[in-house]
Protein backbone atom coordinates (compact mmCIF):
# COMPACT_ATOMS: atom_id res chain seq x y z
CA UNK A 1 0.00 0.00 0.00
CA UNK A 2 2.62 2.35 1.05
CA UNK A 3 4.62 1.27 -1.82
CA UNK A 4 1.37 1.58 -4.15
CA UNK A 5 1.53 5.82 -2.67
CA UNK A 6 4.58 6.40 -3.24
CA UNK A 7 4.95 5.39 -7.11
CA UNK A 8 1.35 7.18 -7.50
CA UNK A 9 3.40 10.45 -6.22
CA UNK A 10 6.29 10.03 -8.06
CA UNK A 11 4.43 9.64 -11.47
CA UNK A 12 2.87 11.96 -10.50
CA UNK A 13 5.28 14.20 -9.81
CA UNK A 14 6.64 13.23 -13.36
CA UNK A 15 3.79 14.09 -15.28
CA UNK A 16 4.23 17.49 -13.62
CA UNK A 17 8.00 18.19 -14.25
CA UNK A 18 6.75 17.03 -17.97
CA UNK A 19 4.45 19.73 -18.21
CA UNK A 20 6.69 22.33 -16.82
CA UNK A 21 9.24 21.71 -19.06
CA UNK A 22 7.30 22.44 -21.89
CA UNK A 23 5.80 25.60 -20.34
CA UNK A 24 9.60 26.35 -19.72
CA UNK A 25 10.14 25.41 -23.27
CA UNK A 26 7.67 27.82 -24.25
CA UNK A 27 8.61 30.61 -21.90
CA UNK A 28 11.96 30.75 -23.75
CA UNK A 29 10.87 30.58 -27.58
CA UNK A 30 13.17 32.99 -29.49
CA UNK A 31 10.58 34.63 -31.38
CA UNK A 32 8.84 35.89 -28.02
CA UNK A 33 11.66 38.47 -27.75
CA UNK A 34 13.44 38.87 -31.28
CA UNK A 35 9.38 39.43 -32.63
CA UNK A 36 7.73 40.32 -29.75
CA UNK A 37 10.43 43.06 -28.00
CA UNK A 38 10.13 40.90 -24.66
CA UNK A 39 13.06 41.93 -22.55
CA UNK A 40 15.57 39.13 -22.62
CA UNK A 41 16.74 39.51 -19.03
CA UNK A 42 15.67 37.62 -15.94
CA UNK A 43 12.46 39.46 -15.61
CA UNK A 44 11.48 39.39 -18.83
CA UNK A 45 11.44 35.40 -18.69
CA UNK A 46 9.73 35.34 -15.53
CA UNK A 47 7.19 37.37 -17.06
CA UNK A 48 6.71 34.50 -19.99
CA UNK A 49 7.48 31.55 -17.46
CA UNK A 50 4.54 33.42 -15.22
CA UNK A 51 2.34 33.89 -18.68
CA UNK A 52 2.67 30.76 -20.29
CA UNK A 53 1.70 28.64 -16.79
CA UNK A 54 -0.44 31.30 -16.13
CA UNK A 55 -2.35 29.81 -19.30
CA UNK A 56 -2.17 26.50 -18.64
CA UNK A 57 -3.40 26.49 -14.93
CA UNK A 58 -6.34 28.56 -16.16
CA UNK A 59 -7.50 25.64 -18.71
CA UNK A 60 -6.44 22.83 -16.02
CA UNK A 61 -9.17 24.64 -13.58
CA UNK A 62 -11.87 25.12 -16.21
CA UNK A 63 -11.43 21.12 -16.64
CA UNK A 64 -13.36 18.91 -14.13
CA UNK A 65 -11.87 15.70 -12.71
CA UNK A 66 -8.18 16.48 -11.80
CA UNK A 67 -7.53 19.79 -13.76
CA UNK A 68 -7.62 21.68 -10.28
CA UNK A 69 -5.33 19.24 -8.49
CA UNK A 70 -2.85 19.10 -11.77
CA UNK A 71 -2.88 23.14 -11.77
CA UNK A 72 -1.76 22.95 -7.99
CA UNK A 73 0.78 20.75 -8.39
CA UNK A 74 1.88 22.84 -11.28
CA UNK A 75 1.98 25.82 -9.33
CA UNK A 76 4.01 24.26 -6.98
CA UNK A 77 6.72 22.98 -9.13
CA UNK A 78 6.91 26.50 -10.75
CA UNK A 79 7.89 28.21 -7.76
CA UNK A 80 10.05 25.17 -6.51
CA UNK A 81 12.00 26.47 -9.71
CA UNK A 82 11.52 29.43 -8.91
CA UNK A 83 13.34 28.88 -5.78
CA UNK A 84 16.13 26.88 -7.19
CA UNK A 85 16.92 29.85 -9.82
CA UNK A 86 17.35 32.65 -7.52
CA UNK A 87 19.42 30.08 -5.23
CA UNK A 88 21.60 29.82 -8.79
CA UNK A 89 21.81 32.85 -9.38
CA UNK A 90 23.12 34.35 -6.11
CA UNK A 91 20.27 35.06 -3.78
CA UNK A 92 21.00 34.20 -0.08
CA UNK A 93 19.13 31.62 2.24
CA UNK A 94 17.81 34.37 4.13
CA UNK A 95 16.66 36.87 1.19
CA UNK A 96 14.92 33.37 -0.99
CA UNK A 97 11.72 33.65 1.06
CA UNK A 98 10.81 37.16 0.53
CA UNK A 99 11.59 36.86 -2.65
CA UNK A 100 9.40 34.11 -3.59
CA UNK A 101 6.69 35.53 -1.70
CA UNK A 102 7.34 38.87 -4.28
CA UNK A 103 6.94 36.52 -7.09
CA UNK A 104 4.12 34.63 -6.06
CA UNK A 105 2.05 38.25 -5.44
CA UNK A 106 3.35 38.98 -9.07
CA UNK A 107 2.54 35.76 -10.04
CA UNK A 108 -0.62 35.37 -8.87
CA UNK A 109 -1.67 39.18 -9.99
CA UNK A 110 -0.65 38.87 -13.34
CA UNK A 111 -2.58 35.69 -14.11
CA UNK A 112 -5.40 37.54 -12.51
CA UNK A 113 -5.06 40.59 -14.88
CA UNK A 114 -4.44 38.33 -17.96
CA UNK A 115 -6.92 36.46 -17.20
CA UNK A 116 -9.52 39.34 -16.83
CA UNK A 117 -8.22 40.85 -19.88
CA UNK A 118 -8.58 37.02 -22.01
CA UNK A 119 -12.64 37.01 -20.51
CA UNK A 120 -13.43 40.63 -21.93
CA UNK A 121 -14.11 41.04 -25.65
CA UNK A 122 -11.25 42.86 -27.81
CA UNK A 123 -7.83 42.51 -26.47
CA UNK A 124 -7.37 46.18 -25.16
CA UNK A 125 -7.95 44.69 -21.47
CA UNK A 126 -5.40 42.30 -22.21
CA UNK A 127 -2.82 44.64 -24.21
CA UNK A 128 -2.48 47.24 -20.90
CA UNK A 129 -1.72 44.04 -18.33
CA UNK A 130 0.76 43.07 -20.75
CA UNK A 131 1.97 46.63 -21.36
CA UNK A 132 2.17 47.25 -17.56
CA UNK A 133 3.93 43.96 -16.60
CA UNK A 134 6.41 42.38 -19.97
CA UNK A 135 6.86 45.72 -20.62
CA UNK A 136 7.23 48.50 -17.82
CA UNK A 137 4.64 50.62 -19.51
CA UNK A 138 1.72 52.60 -18.09
CA UNK A 139 -0.34 52.59 -20.85
CA UNK A 140 -0.47 49.61 -24.34
CA UNK A 141 0.31 52.83 -26.43
CA UNK A 142 3.95 53.57 -24.41
CA UNK A 143 4.25 49.55 -25.49
CA UNK A 144 3.81 49.40 -29.43
CA UNK A 145 4.46 45.67 -29.36
CA UNK A 146 2.06 44.76 -26.25
CA UNK A 147 -1.32 44.98 -28.48
CA UNK A 148 0.22 42.09 -31.05
CA UNK A 149 1.57 40.26 -27.73
CA UNK A 150 -2.21 40.29 -26.42
CA UNK A 151 -3.70 38.72 -30.21
CA UNK A 152 -0.97 36.02 -29.49
CA UNK A 153 -1.73 35.29 -25.96
CA UNK A 154 -5.25 34.74 -27.27
CA UNK A 155 -4.32 32.59 -29.78
CA UNK A 156 -2.25 30.25 -27.31
CA UNK A 157 -5.46 30.43 -24.57
CA UNK A 158 -7.66 29.32 -27.25
CA UNK A 159 -5.55 26.37 -28.41
CA UNK A 160 -4.77 25.19 -25.12
CA UNK A 161 -8.90 25.56 -24.42
CA UNK A 162 -8.85 22.52 -26.93
CA UNK A 163 -7.17 20.31 -25.10
CA UNK A 164 -8.61 17.58 -22.64
CA UNK A 165 -7.63 16.68 -19.61
CA UNK A 166 -6.33 13.55 -20.65
CA UNK A 167 -3.86 14.98 -22.88
CA UNK A 168 -2.69 16.69 -19.64
CA UNK A 169 -2.24 13.67 -17.68
CA UNK A 170 -0.40 12.43 -20.23
CA UNK A 171 1.80 15.18 -19.08
CA UNK A 172 1.60 17.02 -22.53
CA UNK A 173 1.21 20.30 -23.64
CA UNK A 174 1.56 22.13 -27.42
CA UNK A 175 1.69 25.46 -27.41
CA UNK A 176 1.17 27.39 -31.35
CA UNK A 177 3.51 28.30 -33.15
CA UNK A 178 4.14 31.66 -32.49
CA UNK A 179 4.88 32.58 -36.15
CA UNK A 180 1.33 31.11 -36.22
CA UNK A 181 -0.07 33.21 -33.90
CA UNK A 182 1.32 36.22 -35.20
CA UNK A 183 0.16 35.41 -38.63
CA UNK A 184 -3.56 35.08 -36.59
CA UNK A 185 -2.96 38.77 -35.27
CA UNK A 186 -1.76 40.11 -38.41
CA UNK A 187 -5.62 38.74 -40.32
CA UNK A 188 -7.20 40.65 -37.18
CA UNK A 189 -8.31 37.36 -35.32
CA UNK A 190 -9.71 37.76 -31.71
Amino acid sequence: MILAQWRARRANRILIDQLHGKIVAAARRPALYSDFGVPDTYEGRFEMVTLHAGLVMRRLTRLSGIGAELAQELADSVFRHFDIALREIGVSDVGVPKRIKRMAEAFYGRNKAYGEGLDAPGSERLAAALARNVYGAAEPALAPMAPRLAQAVRVIAEALDQIPLETFARGEVAFPDLAEAAAATEVGHG
